[in-house]
This record gives structure tokens, C-alpha cells and sequence, in this order.
């Protein structure tokens, strides 16, 4: 069966969402408070769930540590994925140092550049690699997804080579519509386009009244 990619999307939201839950003690959750904490109706959760199976019971909700791990099942979040990073700068750097990959089973494993000055540098406790090698190594030591934070003009040819390295998940921070073949996924990363249509509402509701709080 087809599942939506939407569907998809909303899953690691559910999946946080649980963790928070099971963090505060929570054992049992109904599809309508999870609704409520993520702005999700009820109907729509259960719609989303019921792709994959039953997990809950009428009028007793979700038992939070089970479907916690049911869906790391299904999203695959139950192993370790093999990441590389092409792209060094700032944004790569910044990559490098996040903490949340790691503790969510994402660990970067290889990083690439082509400026000499970042090449041979430990950076996070990785060492830079040349990015001419970028071909030959992952060939030798394959990955699971490839991190593209290169300048727009670079990426595809980054793409190109990750997928000939047998690369199927691409997450790419380049402003670029990547061309891949089918059975290639790509999530693209655009902060900027964000926030370009968030603009279009500042622009036509300048003096939209702010909700006060209730106490």
C-alpha cells in the first residue's frame, strides 16, 4: 500500500512527541491530548497510525512506551545510520557539532571539503577528507545518507557522486531542485524560503491583534 509522503512527515512529530510524554511519566495517552499538543486533530493520528496496524484501544488511548517503539520501528530509528557530511564552512561546521544526530541513532562518520585549508583539520572529532576522495572512500565505506551543505553550484555534481556511492537519502542544504533517480530520496533544507513566505503574512496582516494569554 501507498503511504503518503505527508504521512511520513507527521510520524517523527508523533515520535517527539511520545518521548516528551514518556520523559514526564506519562504511560497512556489519548489520540485527542496528543492532538491537542501538536495541533493535529484526533482523527487525523489515528488515520496516520492506522497504515502500519492497531496500536491503540477505543477509550483507552496509546500506551506510550509501546507505540514510542513502534514507531522507531517503522521509521527505523531501532538501529545506528552511517551519515556523511560534504561541506565544511559554517554551516557544515555547525552540522558537525550538533548533539541531536547522535542521540537519535544519526552518526556522521566522514566529512569532505575541498578548501585546503579545512582538509586534514579534526573538526568534532573527525578528520576532513579531500573531497576528490569523497568517491573512492564511500565506495570502500558505504553510508547510509549523504549531508550536501555545498555552494549551489557544486551540489549536483556532490549528488551525483553520493548516489553513484550508493547513496539513497540525501539531505540537501543547497538551493538547488536535485535531479535523482528514482529509489533516491532527497529532503531539502531551505531556511531562507521559509522565511520568504513567512514575509507574505508579516506583509498583508502587519497589525494582526496579539491573543492574550489566558491566566
Amino acid at each position: 500500500m501507498e503511504i503518503p509522503p505527508v504521512v511520513i512527515d507527521r510520524l517523527p512529530l508523533y515520535t517527539r512527541a511520545l518521548a516528551s510524554l514518556e520523559v514526564q511519566g506519562r504511560e497512556v495517552i489519548s489520540s485527542q491530548d496528543l492532538g491537542t499538543s501538536l495541533g493535529v486533530t484526533p482523527a487525523q493520528i489515528r488515520k496516520d497510525l492506522s497504515y502500519f496496524g492497531r496500536f491503540g484501544k477505543q477509550g483507552r488511548g496509546y500506551n506510550v512506551r509501546k507505540l514510542l517503539d513502534e514507531l522507531h520501528r517503522i521509521l527505523g530509528l531501532d538501529r545506528q545510520w552511517r551519515m556523511a557530511l560534504v561541506g565544511v564552512g559554517k554551516l557544515g561546521r555547525a552540522i558537525l557539532g550538533y548533539d541531536g544526530f547522535r542521540s537519535q541513532g544519526f552518526r556522521i562518520v566522514e566529512a569532505f571539503d575541498v578548501n585546503p585549508e579545512r582538509v586534514g583539520r579534526r573538526v568534532d572529532n573527525l578528520t576532513v577528507r579531500d573531497a576528490t576522495d569523497l568517491e573512492p572512500v564511500l565506495s570502500k565505506n558505504p553510508v547510509d545518507v549523504g549531508i550536501v551543505a555545498v555552494p549551489a553550484e557544486t551540489a549536483q555534481d556532490v549528488i551525483d557522486v553520493l548516489i553513484r556511492c550508493g547513496v539513497r537519502a540525501i539531505l540537501n542544504y543547497a538551493p538547488i531542485a536535485a535531479r535523482v533517480p528514482s529509489g533516491v530520496y532527497v529532503k531539502r533544507i531551505e531556511p531562507v524560503l521559509a522565511l520568504q513566505s513567512m514575509t507574505y503574512y508579516l506583509k498583508n496582516r502587519p497589525h494582526a491583534p496579539i491573543p492574550t494569554p489566558r491566566s
